[in-house]
């Protein structure tokens, strides 16, 4: 009996840690549904509450030191100019360009841009392109400089001559990277002239953004999208021009998109041909999860500019090597293009091909010539090179990945600034007007095209003309009606 006992509470001691490890695992269990549930709450709550506007120095010096107590703020007319001494060097360095590696076999564009195309490109350059009828070409239209925040700023001032019944109403075109002012040459026609159907027409200001072509680029770190969108209001406050329309792309819809954002009761209506949040949490995690299902993102029609998911990305990798470099080491490469004109051509250039349509590259020529003149790439080129600009171009790509620009998180702040995109086919991102409602408030229309690429200016210039009159009528009936929220 005695060992009949023993056993039972042997046994029953056996048995006491089991249950207390089942009960300690269901307390756990809870604990960790609770904390989930938790933080599932929190990343909700960070995804879905707007960050603060930020504060920017309105007045921010970026010129060299020491600070000019009394600077001039005249506005000064400008001429772009083609000297004989820049003429002769660039021709010089054409001539004496060491010979390039042969292509590989059937390789088109996929390796860079194609090097036997690249002797016919400069070639031309060197001996076809009329430098004097090119400067009579860009200097068409009237220059301007102005010191802002310590820098010379570069802008085209173009005003419409109109009858009593049509109102003037100002339009700033913002340019990206690799282009320049030239990309507009085109529209300012379209734009600036009065049209059947409407009752205004614009009054263009066309700056060159700080460190790009003829305007002066930072003397410090820390001139990124932000403070450029500070340069371009308080250029356009300069002008005495308080209120007005932005239209841009590229590097040019970052910094409208800033300036949108920053400052609503000056911004009227932004239209933008790179209609993205590039840096919005929320709508990159919408844009990851659709792909499992792409119907809760976008229309059936549009999914192919978006999906599938994983050859978008791993073309958006083979692409994207360049604004790696940019972002981490622009001045490198900066100094190599400065020093070669054949190497600012091709890397510039190619840039042309590609992005107009990824198929060109397939080509040995990139289709250059299907889309574009060599006499008007080369003019922008030109811009590049007369006036050494390259390196701190790219310098904005150091500046748009740095920390303190990503802490701004300006794609994540909301405006209530209305908002028109044009969706061209071949555009290097694509998102859905619902994710660009996360941000834009207002946004009242995307404008589907079917064809056209990155350099929408340039390459179509009748259609983005066309598809601002009818954004501006459309934010003048939204003011109209009265903002709403």
């Amino acid at each position: 009996m005695a060992n009949k006992k023993d056993n039972r509470k042997e046994n029953i001691k056996k048995s006491r840690p089991k249950q207390q490890s089942l009960f300690s695992f269901g307390k756990v269990f809870i604990v960790f549904a609770i904390l989930s549930g938790l933080a599932a709450y929190y990343v909700f709550n960070v995804l879905t509450t707007p960050p603060p506007m930020p504060d920017m120095d309105l007045e921010a010096w970026w010129g060299p030191y020491p600070i000019t107590q009394n600077p001039d703020v005249s506005i000064r007319p400008f001429k772009i100019e083609f000297s004989d001494v820049v003429v002769n060097d660039l021709r010089e360095r054409l001539l004496h360009r060491r010979p390039f590696v042969p292509p590989l076999e059937g390789a088109g564009f996929t390796y860079g841009f194609n090097s036997d195309f690249l002797t016919r490109v400069l070639d031309y350059w060197q001996n076809k392109y009329n430098f004097k009828d090119r400067e009579q070409f860009l200097n068409q239209y009237n220059h301007f400089k102005t010191n802002i925040q310590g820098l010379d700023i570069h802008y085209i001032h173009v005003k419409p001559k109109v009858v009593d019944d049509v109102e003037v109403v100002p339009l700033l075109l913002l340019h990206g990277w690799p282009g320049s002012v030239r990309e507009f040459y085109e529209m300012v026609p379209k734009l600036s002239k009065p049209r059947p159907g409407f009752n205004f027409v614009f009054e263009l200001v066309i700056p060159s953004l700080p460190g790009y072509g003829f305007s002066q680029g930072a003397a410090r770190p820390g001139l990124g999208p932000a403070e450029m969108a500070v340069v371009m209001q308080n250029l356009m406050k300069r002008l005495n021009i308080d209120r007005y329309y932005i239209q841009g792309g590229d590097a040019g819809h970052v910094v409208g998109s800033h300036m949108a954002t920053l400052f609503q009761d000056n911004v009227l209506g932004f239209h933008t041909n790179f209609p993205a949040l590039t840096f919005h949490m929320l709508a990159n995690v919408y844009s990851f999860l659709g792909q499992f299902w792409p119907s809760l993102i976008e229309e059936p029609e549009l999914q192919s500019r978006m999906y599938p998911w994983s050859e978008k990305t791993m073309s958006s990798i083979e692409e994207s090597g360049y604004m790696h470099i940019q972002a981490t080491k622009p001045d490198t490469i900066g100094t190599a293009l400065t020093d070669s004109p054949a190497g600012l051509a091709a890397y510039i250039l190619e840039k042309f091909s590609t992005w107009t349509n990824p198929a060109f590259k397939q080509a040995s020529d990139g289709n250059l010539l299907g889309k574009f003149t060599l006499t008007h790439l080369l003019d922008n080129v030109m811009i590049y090179w007369v006036s050494n600009s390259i390196t701190t171009s790219v310098r904005m790509y150091a500046e748009s990945f740095s920390v303190k620009q990503l802490a701004y998180k300006l794609d994540e702040v909301p405006t209530r600034v209305p908002v028109w995109g044009i969706k061209f086919k071949y555009e290097l991102l694509y998102q859905p007007d619902a994710l660009l409602k996360l941000k834009y408030k207002n946004y009242l229309h995307s404008t589907v095209v079917e064809d056209g690429g990155h350099f929408a200016a340039l390459e179509n210039p009748e259609i983005l003309a066309d598809d601002v009159f009818g954004a501006v009528e459309a934010f003048r009936e939204f003011h109209a009606r009265g903002r709403r929220v």
